[in-house]
């Protein structure tokens, strides 16, 4: 029988305990080789997993459990391989760079049962951890179980392992068929199509060797135990049939056995022969205890040493931890066996094509997922992207936009989307400061300074229109299409570039470089001015979208919420535009469009045109809690949360439909940056969090919805140091504690009336504070919440200017810190008060459009 951890104890750094899951398989051998000929050890087998209560999703809280849903994916991937596939079990599986197969799917054949079964029809669960996916299929007379692996630590040319685990009635033939590949990643030309050959390496068993035109490249697949299926003799005409690996199942003799898939690849002559890859394909199948057991170890450490949280919101918990562990998967080796992990943008099946959504290295992507991985206190990938990224970093001192897997396996350079866009290189300043803000590493600085100061250098010399500010001239800055013609200056990369410059000044200042910082701090006023001049639209208050040689693009768009990124920049009357923001022109029930619905050329479909994307929602939420609009922004904030579960189970997608909730059709289903904004906006948004470790500061100004008493972030990083930080109202305060924090840790806290004593500060709160019911929308739903479009509090007063469909009536709750207050309500009722905390609803009059409404309430 399988061992499980406990999910009521898991260890953490400190005094409290991270609840996790992790599905502990042992691991049993069978003693029949299935490549005896190669004279190596037995078959590792697992023993089959069961059902059992620690494996109930309540008790497991980093589980994901749902019914299958065969039209959704799913992703497993690791830095050599992966699995990408659909619910229904169907799968391609690929060990990076080459898909080696695709389209794998599972029929059955029951001994005195004559009607044959489609196994993937009948995929019921799936259940996804943080270090594998398994895949129940269910039927009356079958249960089989398909766990799938992408190993932290492969073996040589391999990169992912699936195994399947069957109880039956009676006898059955499962015959597994799949179409094999052997493609190299775009934008790699790829061979004809591959020849396959069986190779007997046991009376009862064998592999498939696939080869390839050019002999060095060949893969081998194997099931042990299995027999071949349909095999095209030579003689006959050229045609595409799957190949088979076929169980005889017989529940008497093979309940307890495990059923491996396995694949390596060689791109070596002297690799690619049938005794090397007998020997391979036995050396991982016998290594799979030690596999699965280092992706558990893994993860489990990872997870438990990271930051994490523990409030009264089980799904933003599970969700945070979720999102660290998607983000962690999406490091890929550049190289197998060279050590070097880099972030690639985020994978979804390829489908008939060699592009597995964007499974290769963007600069931007990763520069903005920086930002969730120094918040998690995973500095180690933070320095392994930037060195990656500043080892290739051009002569001239620009950023790479991208990097293929197979980018040395073309002429790379003769392509045009290494430097297809500019913003990676004021990005980098701007992620390296986080990073030295967080970490203290002054030294990693100082040791990659002359390539900050090339892309330093870079980014001030390319200016065509001579106003100061880095500009599109070195390629596009974030839309790579718009209505009628793309910009020349983008207020998106304007913003970069006034921040870039303050974060540059902020580096130059760590490593003794004062003449550096005092240009880079003058070059930031001076483009706070410009953008001030050029962008800001005093009658329709608001700031415009490009500056094309004197001439405005005025299309309201989300693009200047960047300005509040890293804390260090405001947009002066920014206020009206930040509320529209919130209203359903811009926000859905599902996240941010980049533009108004009553936009001219507004399409939900369209990639730039007003699609949702979570990155998107993401800088809204945090432009708004930095901004006093905190309510707005824990509903964006959620709804990231939200989509955790909408398609590939713990990980984010890369857009959505702006008019309905479903994401499209196309839409990378595990997607880097989506997951890094589940992240930056709970820690740097709700919880308020910036560092300062070089002058040993943690400023903490946060933003508890109103319905929760406590709350605590654990292993909240802070240099070489962790510790836990806890958040909890006591009456008309919040009162932060740090627990084992550093003795020369100076808290602080931007709210006004803010004091320290010892370890905790004390925050005052409102007398009175609203709270939004969150709800997850229906797949499929249009836009129906409620929105807040304003905010503000007085010492005897709480506003709000909501906004909701005509002939709706929506609930909120208030909460009342001060004891004894008589509140009263205009433009909303208000219900019977309960520990602190009273429903307050609202009626919107009127047809079914938006609408605004006041509420006030009073005391």
């Amino acid at each position: 029988m399988p061992s499980s951890t406990d999910l009521s104890r898991v260890a953490s750094r400190s005094s409290g305990i991270l609840p996790l899951l992790f599905v502990l398989v042992n691991l049993a051998v069978l003693h029949t080789s299935a490549f005896s000929q190669s004279n190596v050890a037995p078959i590792a087998i697992l023993a089959p997993l069961r059902a059992d209560a620690s494996q109930d999703p309540l008790k497991n809280p980093l589980k994901i459990q749902q019914e299958a849903v065969p039209s959704k994916p799913f992703s497993v991937i690791g830095p050599r391989g992966a699995v990408l596939g659909q619910q229904d079990g169907s799968f391609e599986l690929w060990v990076f760079p080459y898909k080696v197969l695709s389209n794998l799917r599972i029929s059955a054949s029951m001994e005195q049962y004559p009607v044959p079964i489609d196994v993937n029809e009948h995929a019921a669960q799936i259940t996804s951890t943080p270090d594998s996916t398994v895949i129940t299929f269910s039927h009356a007379n079958f249960t089989v179980r398909e766990t799938i692996l992408a190993p932290k630590t492969a073996t040589d040319g391999s990169g992912a392992l699936v195994f399947f685990q069957i109880e039956a009635i009676r006898p059955t033939t499962f015959t597994f068929s799949f179409t094999p590949n052997m493609q190299a990643m775009w934008p790699a030309q790829s061979d004809d199509m591959p020849s396959p050959e069986w190779i007997t390496s046991s009376p009862s068993s064998g592999f498939y060797m696939v080869h390839l035109n050019f002999p060095q490249i060949a893969a081998a697949l194997a099931m042990p135990n299995a027999e071949p299926g349909i095999m095209q003799p030579y003689q006959e005409r050229a045609a595409s049939y799957p190949l088979q690996f076929v169980i005889h199942f017989d529940p008497v003799h093979d309940t307890d056995k495990v059923f491996p898939l396995l694949a390596v690849i060689s791109t070596k002559m002297e690799t690619s022969t049938k005794q090397s890859f007998g020997k391979r394909l036995s050396d991982l199948d016998h290594s799979s205890e030690a596999l699965f057991e280092q992706n558990q170890t893994y993860y489990r450490h990872l997870l438990s040493t990271e930051m994490h949280l523990e409030t009264p919101d089980k799904r933003l918990n599970l969700a945070f931890s979720r999102a660290e562990s998607s983000i962690d998967q999406l490091r890929v080796e550049t190289t197998p066996g060279h050590k070097e992990d880099a972030l690639t943008a985020g994978f979804v099946d390829s489908g008939a094509s060699v592009r597995p959504g964007f499974g290769w290295y963007f600069g931007r992507d990763a520069l903005w997922t920086t930002y969730a991985l120094n918040s998690s206190g995973n500095f180690e990938a933070t320095r392994q992207e930037l060195e990656f990224l500043l080892k290739r970093q051009s002569p001239e001192g620009k950023i790479l936009h991208e990097w293929a897997q197979t980018a040395d396996l073309v002429d790379w350079k003769s392509l045009p989307y290494e430097w297809a866009s500019a913003d990676a290189t004021p990005l980098l300043a701007m992620a390296m400061n986080d990073y030295l803000r967080i970490s203290g590493d002054k030294v990693f600085v100082q040791n990659n300074w002359d390539g900050l100061d090339r892309a330093w250098q870079f980014e001030t010399s390319h200016d065509a229109d001579g106003d100061g500010i880095y500009d599109n001239s070195e390629g596009s800055a974030w839309v790579e299409s718009w209505v009628p013609t793309m910009p020349k200056q983008e207020i998106y990369l304007a913003l970069l570039d006034e921040q870039a410059s303050i974060a540059f000044a902020d580096l130059a200042h760590a490593t003794g470089h004062a003449d550096l910082e005092s240009e880079a701090r003058h070059r930031a006023d001076k483009i706070a001015k410009t953008i001030d001049k050029e962008y800001y639209l005093p009658k329709s208050t608001d700031y415009a979208f490009s500056w094309n040689d004197g001439a405005l693009d005025t299309t309201s768009t989300i693009f200047p919420s960047v300005a509040w990124w890293d804390g260090d920049v405001d947009l002066s009357n920014a206020d009206p535009m930040i509320s529209r923001w919130a209203s359903s022109n811009f926000s859905t029930d599902w996240g941010t469009r980049p533009i108004s619905d009553r936009t001219s050329f507004y399409d939900p479909i369209s990639y730039h045109q007003g699609s949702v994307w979570p990155l998107f929602t993401g800088w809204v939420s945090v432009a708004e809690y930095r901004t006093g609009h905190p309510l707005s922004g824990y509903d964006h904030l959620m709804q990231n949360v939200d989509l955790t579960w909408t398609q590939d189970l713990g990980n984010v997608t890369e857009l959505l439909s702006g008019q309905f909730n479903q994401p499209l059709g196309r839409s990378t289903a595990h997607q880097l940056w989506s997951s890094a904004m589940v992240i930056s906006p709970v820690v740097r948004g709700l919880f308020g969090l910036e560092w300062n470790v070089p002058e040993n500061t943690l400023t903490v100004t946060p933003n508890l919805p109103a319905d929760w008493q406590d709350a605590i972030v654990k292993d909240v990083p802070f240099g070489n140091a962790h510790f836990d930080l806890s958040f909890t109202r006591d009456g008309t305060q919040l009162l932060v504690k740090a627990s084992q924090a550093p003795e020369n840790l100076h808290l602080y806290s931007s709210i006004p009336g803010a004091q320290v004593e010892g370890n905790t500060l004390h925050i005052p709160l409102p007398a009175v504070e609203a709270a939004i019911l969150h709800q997850q929308p229906e797949v499929g739903a249009q836009t129906e919440q409620m929105k807040v479009l304003k905010e503000q509090s007085d010492p005897h007063h709480c506003n709000l200017i909501l906004e909701g469909r005509g002939g709706s009536t929506y609930k909120f709750l208030l909460r009342e810190n001060a004891p004894g207050l008589h509140v009263h309500a205009t433009g909303a009722e208000l219900g019977e008060i309960n520990n602190g905390l009273r429903v307050a609803s609202v009626s919107f009059p009127g047809d079914a459009t938006y609408k605004n409404q006041a509420v006030s309430f009073s005391w």
